[in-house]
């Protein structure tokens, strides 16, 4: 691999799925092949402390948001130049890929983007969409999750651009993410013990679809009057998911536990029977999940997923092998779904055993972090 300029709003301690991806891949390189240009985050003692124990530089904007700016540009050229990298890996490729030009004017010679889930939503909008293409032609190649991103991005792309696309998903480390992964504490600790429970861990936002599950609760809890929905993570809408728990009187059987650092959400996994995150698409296409590696994570611990049908969750399941894709927003098909797991045992165990073995197969990070690489 080239020495390689990772530019990138997403990157740790800054929480969420993008900045996991982006981390993981980066520990996956050789340390002394990558230099990351990051913005920076609301704690600066905390971005000091995590940036001290990388193997690798990180060079922090004082922005919060690195945008294709000249000022931006011109630094991502100059610490090209002074680290002698070669290639450039843009964590997110809208917007930050349309610095692809100048930087190859710099000395960049392999420049590779990845798409997420705002890349299919940019491709809805004429500007954004011209942006995009843009893009595209500055790029080398264009990475994507699966194939509702792919889809999604390719026609608003140059044919020529369209076809250097590549898959590239985020990765599941299977050695962390595996049954037996500490659950059991976690439930003595919430008090939860024998009790029936639904799982979901994700940020807190009206797309992810915890209100489909509060919603869902009150159908889930006649059937299996134990049953305690654990919501894990944090987030805007938890004032209103609490506001919605008490107005459809299933706050006694909701537990929320704000956020939770990441060498814990192993155990947290495992602390469920029944994994959920029925998300759903917003505001016209533009809010759409990308992937949904919690489904992924999910299924490592040895749990079934009922997944939403946004975007491209249903590439994270294997759709009656793993779980099930219900329609997102719909608290009766969610609740059909988990009380079919919940009073099956054996079916659990054996879409759990299912979702272990896919992991095993496709979605190892050093499976992907060699397909980055090798673009690089």
């Amino acid at each position: 691999m080239d020495k390689t300029l990772i530019v990138t709003n997403d990157f740790p301690p800054r929480p969420g799925g993008i900045q996991s991806f982006v981390h993981s891949m980066a520990l996956r390189m050789d340390p002394g092949q990558v230099v990351v240009y990051a913005s920076t985050w609301k704690d600066g003692s905390e971005v000091a402390a995590f940036d001290a124990e990388q193997p690798f530089p990180v060079v922090r904007d004082r922005t919060s948001m690195l945008l294709p700016t000249p000022r931006v540009t011109r630094r991502a050229a100059e610490l090209l130049r002074r680290h002698g990298c070669s290639s450039v890996w843009f964590g997110a490729a809208a917007p930050l890929g349309l610095m692809g030009p100048a930087l190859r004017e710099a000395g960049a010679r392999r420049l590779v983007g990845t798409t997420h889930g705002h890349e299919a939503g940019w491709a809805q909008l004429p500007g954004s969409r011209r942006l995009l293409r843009r893009i595209g032609e500055g790029t080398d190649t264009l990475t994507y999750l699966g194939e509702y991103t792919r889809s999604r991005i390719a026609p608003v792309l140059t044919p020529a651009a369209a076809a250097r696309m590549v898959q590239l998903p985020p990765g599941v480390d299977e050695k962390t993410f595996h049954p037996g992964s500490g659950g059991a504490i976690v439930r003595a600790r919430l008090g939860l013990a024998d009790r029936p429970v639904v799982v979901c861990v994700s940020r807190l936002v009206p797309r992810k679809g915890q209100d489909t599950l509060i919603r869902a609760l009150p159908r889930i809890l006649h059937d299996v009057p134990d049953a305690v929905l654990l919501i894990v993570g944090g987030g805007p809408y938890r004032g209103d998911l609490e506001k919605l728990a008490a107005g459809t009187g299933v706050s006694h059987a909701v537990r929320f536990t704000g956020p939770v650092p990441w060498e814990e959400l192993p155990a947290h996994y495992g602390a469920g029977d029944v994994f959920a995150m029925p998300c759903r698409t917003r505001r016209g296409g533009l809010d759409v999940e990308g992937l949904g590696i919690v489904y992924l994570e999910a299924s490592a611990t040895g749990l079934p997923v009922v997944a939403g049908d946004s975007g491209g969750a249903p590439d994270a399941v294997l759709d009656g092998e793993t779980g099930w894709v219900v329609a997102g927003g719909s608290p009766t098909q969610a609740a059909d779904r988990i009380l079919t797991l919940l009073h099956d045992p054996e079916l659990r165990r054996r879409m759990g055993e299912r979702g272990r073995r896919w992991v095993e197969e496709s979605w190892r990070w050093d499976l992907l972090a060699q397909r980055l690489r090798s673009l690089l």
